[in-house]
């Protein structure tokens, strides 16, 4: 599990650890930490060229000192200062002390570096940046070198991810103490490339986590392959209310992704049954209502089953059930227009909306993905599952994930079928909600990832690669 914290977070745990440290201390460990992943990038110091961007703040103080210990061991380093009479004093001293110089005239060196260290801005940054930093920032992105960000890609907010403007466009960035949330979620993932945690001993200090975000072997706990007392019932049953007669892929696709994924049993009972049943024959088929299927442990209702009065019916039947339900694609729509079906219920209820589908139930998402989650899962009393680049996961009472995995390519049409199926799936074996919701997305996206390494996915190959998925998750565990 990543433990991911807000900006506030972070400061009040580094004052409560400088209360027992020589003043100076965390700033030289985190310097020290930052040098050393720049030399594992790198791979040698001698002669490699190195241009600090430095701002006036502790940001700048850290990518100072970086320099200095760069510069020691033999690179030339060029330091270039957005605010020369604001500059870390210390830091400052001790790049010249080491041989480091400060740029002038103009001239920032850019265009040859072998690597920039991006400390205009830190954590209490906000906005966009000045037009001074703009202009540094298009001239390192433009250049050859490397470039890596100190503790947050200046330009980033450091508790959404929201990019309001320019923003340093990181290959890596190295964070001190604490993994910050705007690193992995909204436009702010895409700036900060590679995340390395530089641990400058701040974990005995620390509350409890903004956001959590899985790791495989977090998801392989919930995906154990089958011991010899289970049965057919013992593994989950997963009923499905997908597809109709204008759309029947959707209910092949969620039935196809919960029958690979892990359950003991899929029971349809779409407007889709000569589909699924020419596709999965692995699946118990009925038409008619859900109440037809025989017993179930979570349902799955509403990719491509329409927007009618009898999809209306039926996703009110199934929502008047004490199962839990994940709600998906069009009965995210009839949702949006008769609130109470969900607002009313105790059971646990799963809504899998994109920005859109999130606007139509509970207004813009806006710049921070997190709270908007929260909020929403809030205002109806369930867990969102706000789908995105990083898609996240909220609970009503405001546990939240941010889901680390996926590709770009998952972007096509029938993917949030199968991550529905996915997620009926899981949902089943009895994992709380939002847990289930994290491990879904996360399987969903490995797939992705792995489909994608064959050239341009479509949704079935996820469902093909499913297998594959999960059993490299479960080498993961061991």
């Amino acid at each position: 599990m990543i433990d991911l914290y807000t900006a506030p977070q972070v400061r009040a745990a580094e004052q409560a650890a400088m209360a027992g440290l020589r003043p100076g201390v965390l700033m030289q460990r985190a310097a020290t930490g930052l040098a050393t992943v720049c030399l594992g990038l790198l791979g040698r110091a001698h002669g490699v060229r190195v241009v600090l961007l430095v701002g006036s703040g502790d940001n700048g103080g850290d990518a100072l000192l970086a320099g200095a210990l760069l510069a020691s061991r033999g690179a030339q380093v060029t330091a270039v200062l957005l605010a020369p009479d604001r500059a870390h004093a210390a830091g400052l001293a001790a790049l010249r002390r080491a041989g480091g110089r400060v740029a002038a005239g103009g001239e920032t060196g850019l265009e040859r570096a072998d690597l920039v260290l991006d400390g205009i801005v830190g954590i209490g940054g906000s906005g966009g940046l000045r037009d001074d930093a703009v202009q540094l920032v298009r001239a390192a992105t433009a250049g050859p070198g490397l470039l890596v960000a100190v503790d947050v890609p200046s330009g980033v907010a450091a508790d959404t991810g929201d990019v309001p403007g320019a923003a340093f466009p990181a290959q890596h960035t190295v964070t001190f103490g604490a993994v910050k949330t705007g690193l992995l979620v909204g436009a702010g993932r895409q700036h900060a490339g590679t995340v390395h945690l530089v641990d400058i001993g701040l974990a005995d200090h620390l509350p409890d986590p903004d956001v959590r975000q899985l790791t495989d072997a977090d998801v392989a706990v919930h995906l154990e392959a089958p011991g010899p007392e289970d049965d057919k019932y013992s593994r989950g049953v997963v009923g499905v209310i997908a597809g109709s007669a204008g759309y029947p892929g959707a209910g092949v696709l969620c039935t196809g992704a919960a029958l690979r994924t892990r359950p003991g049993l899929v029971r349809y009972a779409g407007t889709a049954a000569e589909g699924v049943r020419a596709a999965w024959p692995e699946a118990i088929v009925t038409s008619g209502r859900p109440g037809d299927a025989g017993r179930v442990q979570a349902w799955v209702v509403g990719p491509g089953a329409g927007t009618d009065d009898a999809a209306r019916s039926v996703l009110a039947e199934v929502l008047g059930t004490d199962l839990p339900v994940v709600v998906d694609a069009d009965a995210l729509t009839l949702v949006a227009r008769h609130r109470q079906l969900v607002g009313d219920r105790t059971a646990p209820t799963l809504l899998t909306p994109h920005d859109r589908e999130f606007a139509r139930l509970f207004g813009d998402v806006g710049p921070d993905r997190v709270a908007a989650a929260r909020r929403g899962a809030a205002d109806l009393g369930c867990t969102v599952l706000l789908k995105g680049d990083a898609t996240v996961v909220a609970d009503a009472d405001g546990t939240a994930y941010v889901n680390g995995t996926g590709t770009p390519w998952l972007a096509t049409a029938g993917t949030g079928d199968v991550l529905a199926g996915v997620l009926g799936a899981v949902l089943s074996t009895g994992v709380p909600p939002g847990e289930a919701a994290a491990v879904a997305a996360h399987v969903h996206g490995r797939a992705g990832q792995l489909a994608a390494e064959e050239g341009p996915l479509i949704a079935g190959d996820l469902v093909r690669h499913l297998p594959r998925t999960i059993a490299r998750l479960r080498g993961s565990a061991g």
